[in-house]
């Protein structure tokens, strides 16, 4: 609440402020004399900077960490000015109204926006995936499977050809089957993918190299309160949506649904620009990206629920109840939107919809958690060697040459990926296939099943069969495919292309699932008789479904890889409509969980957040060292003292020397050096901004001018040039801790609130300083890593 009370002659004006942050008391003069200590300096009506603000004060730079304290007590500020200047007339209560309902309309449009482009994405993936092989006659425009929706000449046996659509082969030749035709094919199929590589990686190159990788390990830094300028840019969100289309296309083991996270934040920071209570408080900015991750979830797998439940569990590092119920609005408009676009043509928003029609059994999960087994192991090899292989990529010669990584890894992609149907095809299509239940109208390899003359049940409840040839030939090939997509995911993720991973290892889990449950599904039917069948799997009876066997591996696989729980549930069921089948998705998810954790406590975010050197403190890592606050504050007894102000002796050739000399981001302010009692701290930005703009608009202002923070000026003699007051920007509460503060509360603190910076004194005498910086390269030295890896203040 903003106060104002008259003491002779001026108003004194008390900003009441949230959570430790400033209480400033600044002079307003209400007439035109001066105090006697002006006229003894000669100086008039002495400016306060800050009391008419000037541009970009209070903001960052980049690669910088906001004040999460100082952005509330902002935000609460231009909260209480518009409540109060709402009661003034009708205008200013709809000014107020509008920028309370601000927030919603912004949660609207990231919605509408990234519900379009991923409905863009998804048409244009398989449009172009599908030209690999061949092209449609009657419109070339349309995918190998809108351009036989319409032909009359589609039959039972073969529902996926039409003389409509024709392979590249049969098309330049008039061969369609044959050794010549076969090779041509492959050619192509290599061409086509080397093609669409190089453009993506070209793109990225040239207009956006932030529009690489999946984006969510630099989403999850900025939430935390990171700067990283044009992360999130106009070109960042137009290159990425561009690449990811090229990139998916070209059959490389990746996927888009963590790209589209990046895709929907950018579109968030963009629609931040257009309102100034975003635009202007990074703290308010973060909050809308929250939200915006949640919509890209719900966009990527058509699970609204699972995306807020993503945001709150996996990215965000702040999330209030507000928060939570924006995210739900911004989630629910992006599936809508989506499905009005319906870019897979079935009435759905995923691909993977299944319907099972068969109750799984108790004795099915000892599978299930061995399959919860597997998923964590992969979680561990893929996360070690995938990071083993970008930390080479990072220090040897391959990193200088990311076009020609590209190149090579999708030209063996490619080569490997063709001669098998089940890796030929693009992964999401490949994972629908295995989710997917074996009906009497299914003609995949994987359903043929040696049909009996005599059965006569109806079509939803065909009996466990044994498997004909086809099955066993899939079996092969899936376990072919299963090595390759493990081996070429570790090389294929980080590169300098748009690249997700949910896709690539739900494939690895849902191959293995898949292999699984078929096993089991024999073993049931050829022995019916063992005890553990024996009690709920009769003779003739649909006992085991495959298809739900792969579901599970898939959430098993993902839970290893990202260490994700509830989210991950939650989107599974949402992403296959299997509600029934939560309990066996639970227990593979916690297994998996529980298995990968024994390996090492970080997901594959937080690893490639620690190999790149982002100054990120995880709520989840636990400190349980017995340190104290003085063993890590600067400066070290080694170390030159530290660079203090004071509070009015010091002089703005002083100030700026010490800003050229040195490259902290702020600098304590003390009564005097003798004493080091500590008064405040400013931040180098501020103090920079306000010496240019005071050079600029007030007169006699000099190198010599003394710069001051109290309320009143320095006695000074006359002939002093103008002192210059900036006690408005000056943290007269910084946060301070004693040096005897064990580090345990310390790293809580700087978690829980968000600090840049802490104050370490004895008796209110100022012994150092602990930053961000200082607390990550302590916990990383506590665990024998390197501290010089955080590169980021």
């Amino acid at each position: 609440m903003a106060t104002f009370l008259n003491f002779s002659g001026f108003e004194m004006y008390f900003e009441n402020v949230e959570s430790g942050e400033d209480y400033a008391l600044t002079p307003r003069f209400t007439h035109d004399g001066a105090t006697p200590t002006e006229e003894m300096n000669g100086a008039g009506n002495l400016m306060d900077f800050l009391d008419e603000p000037f541009p970009d004060v209070g903001t960052y730079e980049d690669f910088h960490t906001i004040d999460w304290l100082r952005e509330k007590s902002r935000d609460t500020d231009r909260h209480r000015k518009i409540t109060s200047k709402s009661k003034e007339s009708i205008w200013e209560l709809i000014k107020s109204l509008l920028d309370a309902w601000s927030g919603w309309v912004v949660m609207l449009l990231i919605g509408l926006l990234s519900g379009t482009l991923a409905g863009v994405i998804d048409l244009a993936v398989d449009w172009m995936t599908d030209l690999k092989e061949g092209v449609c006659l009657s419109a070339f425009w349309y995918s190998h499977e809108q351009c036989c929706w319409t032909s009359n000449e589609t039959t039972f046996d073969d529902r996926d050809k039409c003389p409509q659509w024709q392979k590249w082969a049969e098309l330049m030749t008039g061969h369609a089957e044959g050794a010549g035709a076969y090779v041509l094919n492959y050619f192509l199929y290599i061409l086509w993918a080397l093609l669409f590589s190089f453009l993506a990686v070209s793109l990225v190159r040239v207009f956006a190299p932030y529009a690489c990788g999946s984006g969510i390990p630099e989403i999850k830094t900025i939430l935390s309160g990171f700067i990283i300028r044009g992360y999130l840019g106009k070109w960042t969100l137009l290159i990425k949506t561009v690449t990811l289309v090229l990139a998916v296309s070209s059959g490389l083991s990746l996927g888009k649904e963590g790209p589209l996270v990046h895709v929907a934040c950018c579109c968030g920071n963009l629609f931040c620009s257009l309102f100034s209570k975003y635009s202007k408080n990074e703290g308010k900015r973060r909050e809308v990206l929250s939200a915006a991750a949640a919509a890209g979830v719900s966009v990527a797998f058509g699970a609204p629920i699972g995306g807020v439940l993503f945001s709150l569990e996996e990215v965000s590092y702040y999330f209030p109840l507000k928060t939570l119920w924006r995210s739900f609005f911004a989630a629910l408009v992006a599936a809508f939107t989506l499905r009005s676009i319906n870019p897979f043509g079935n009435s759905r928003l995923v691909l993977f919809y299944v319907e099972y029609h068969t109750p799984w059994y108790m004795a099915e999960l000892v599978p299930f958690i061995l399959l919860g087994v597997f998923g964590g192991l992969w979680g561990t090899l893929f996360i070690r060697a995938n990071i083993a292989w970008c930390r080479r990529r990072k220090t040897t010669q391959l990193g200088k040459y990311p076009v020609l990584e590209v190149i090579a890894v999708t030209g063996i992609t490619a080569v490997l990926a063709y001669p098998n149907p089940y890796t030929r095809r693009s992964t999401s299509e490949l994972i629908s296939e295995l989710f997917n239940d074996c009906g009497a109208l299914e003609s995949s390899q994987l359903c043929d099943y040696i049909n009996n003359p005599n059965m006569s049940r109806p079509v939803d409840d065909i009996p466990d069969r044994p498997a004909g040839p086809g099955v066993y030939n899939a079996l092969w090939q899936l376990a072919l495919a299963l090595v390759f997509k493990i081996v070429i995911t570790i090389f294929t993720f980080g590169m300098k292309i748009p690249s997700g991973l949910f896709i690539p290892s739900m494939a690895v889990g849902a191959i293995a699932g898949r292999i699984v449950g078929i096993a089991v599904e024999q073993m049931a039917y050829h022995h019916h008789d063992w005890i553990i069948f024996k009690n709920w799997c009769r003779p003739g009876a649909d006992c085991v479904t495959p298809g739900l066997y792969a579901m599970v591996g898939a959430a098993a696989c993902l839970g290893g890889v990202t260490r994700m729980t509830v989210s991950l549930v939650v989107i599974m069921f949402e992403l296959t409509g299997g509600l029934e089948y939560i309990v066996p998705l639970m227990a593979a998810a916690v297994t998996s969980k529980w298995v990968a954790d024994a390996f090492g406590k970080e997901g594959i975010y937080e690893s490639h957040i620690q190999l790149n050197g982002y100054p990120y403190l995880d709520v989840r890592d636990e400190f349980t060292h017995r340190t104290l606050a003085t063993d890590v504050m600067r400066p070290r007894r080694s170390e030159p003292p530290l660079a203090v102000l004071t509070q009015d002796t010091t002089t703005v050739e002083d100030v700026e020397t010490l800003i050229k000399d040195t490259d902290y981001n702020g600098f304590p302010v003390v009564v005097s050096r003798e004493s080091e009692r500590l008064i405040g701290f400013v931040q180098r930005r501020d103090l920079t901004l306000a010496i240019k703009n005071a050079r600029q608009k007030q007169d006699g202002v000099v190198s010599s001018s003394v710069v001051y923070f109290t309320e009143d000026a320095p006695q000074l003699p006359a002939s002093n040039p103008q002192p210059l007051k900036l006690r408005r920007i000056l943290n007269l509460s910084p946060f301070t801790v004693t040096d005897h503060t064990p580090m345990e509360t310390v790293v809580d603190i700087f978690r829980k609130l968000g600090l840049r910076q802490c104050l370490v004194t004895r008796s209110g005498r100022l012994l150092g300083i602990i930053t961000k910086k200082d607390v990550l390269r302590h916990m990383a030295q506590m665990m024998n890593q390197d501290p010089e890896s955080i590169m980021f203040n």
